[in-house]
């Protein structure tokens, strides 16, 4: 596959909400990585959006992120292709960059939902988490065998950079430091 293009590429942060985290085995990294891609996507004019399971029951997404209430999709599904607006926003041809919970559940059948559709679905390693590292482990497996990449916040990051000569490649590589 070819490198990410930052042009055409949409960051998707799935269901990183208050009532789940505290659950989720290495949660803190998991944020703090999307915090990560969120704020390189912001300075690179990369598209985010976001999703929320069952809102009323497991909250809001976590404050450290702060999504708009715009970006923000509700969803009673775990794959989000089928939330209103969901595909609507992505525009055509992007790859789809994901991070969130669970690794297993809705990370998965998100990314299948995406994959059956035609899209390149890459899921961020370190930016995804599950209540068990097993879980985890094995949701991984499947998404590389039904298709997805599985990479690194740093992969992405430097991927959409494409260069050191970049304007921004000292303000985004300061966020991976």
């Amino acid at each position: 596959m070819p490198r990410l293009d930052p042009r055409r590429s949409t960051l998707a942060v799935v269901d990183l909400q208050g009532r789940l985290m505290p659950a989720i085995q290495g949660g803190g990294g998991v944020v703090a990585n999307t915090r990560r891609l969120l704020a390189a996507a912001s300075l690179l004019d990369i598209p985010a959006l976001f999703t929320e399971q069952n809102p009323r029951g497991l909250g809001a997404t976590v404050p450290e992120l702060a999504p708009d209430a715009s970006r923000v999709i509700a969803k009673m599904t775990f794959d989000a292709t089928p939330a209103p607006g969901f595909l609507e926003r992505l525009p055509p041809g992007h790859a789809v960059v994901l991070t969130g919970c669970e690794a297993h559940v809705c990370v998965l059948q998100t990314a299948l939902g995406l994959l059956e559709r035609g899209h390149r679905v890459c899921v961020v390693e370190d930016a995804v988490g599950s209540r068990t590292v097993e879980n985890k482990a094995a949701g991984l497996r499947r998404l590389a065998a039904e298709g997805t990449e599985i990479i690194t916040t740093e992969m992405a990051v430097f991927e959409w950079l494409e260069s050191a000569a970049h304007p921004r490649f000292r303000e985004v590589i300061a966020l991976i430091k």
